[in-house]
């Protein structure tokens, strides 16, 4: 079997998403976005089991993915969905010191990642987690 295209783009598609990233947030350099999306993903991540984590994790392209699973710690306590302010305030925790995230980090991420992901397929799998997931992303129940 050849190399999957995902794999064989990996790099070219994680610029092509860095540069939207950019572009959404008006960040000024693709450090304080990738801390921006880190942060994003771990607040969402730390609303989902360990199962629904990983079916979500296979809806992203193959960079954002492992961001995603990076420094995962398995064992924290699940979170609920709280407030937007709640989880933005989550989001600015994740190196606090340098942390530049956007008052709308959650909204820019999510833009960016609904452009580069099948959004069929995402809507479908957010439909299946818990509630909240679905408006974590944008969208209405």
């Amino acid at each position: 079997m050849p190399m999957p295209m995902e794999y064989f783009q990996a790099s070219t598609d994680f610029d092509a998403f860095m540069s939207d990233l950019l572009d959404i947030s008006l960040l000024k350099t693709r450090h304080q976005a990738y801390t921006m999306l880190q942060a994003v993903l771990q607040v969402f991540r730390r609303r989902l089991t360990l199962p629904q984590a990983i079916e979500f994790a296979g809806i992203l392209p193959p960079v954002v993915r492992a961001i995603f699973v990076s420094d995962w710690n398995t064992d924290e306590p699940l979170k609920p969905f709280e407030t937007h302010e709640q989880m933005m305030a989550e989001v600015r925790q994740l190196r606090h010191n340098h942390n530049l995230s956007t008052p709308s980090a959650i909204e820019d991420v999510t833009i960016a990642i609904r452009r580069h992901v099948d959004e069929t397929k995402l809507r479908a799998m957010l439909g299946q987690l818990p509630e909240g997931a679905l408006a974590f992303w944008g969208y209405r129940s």
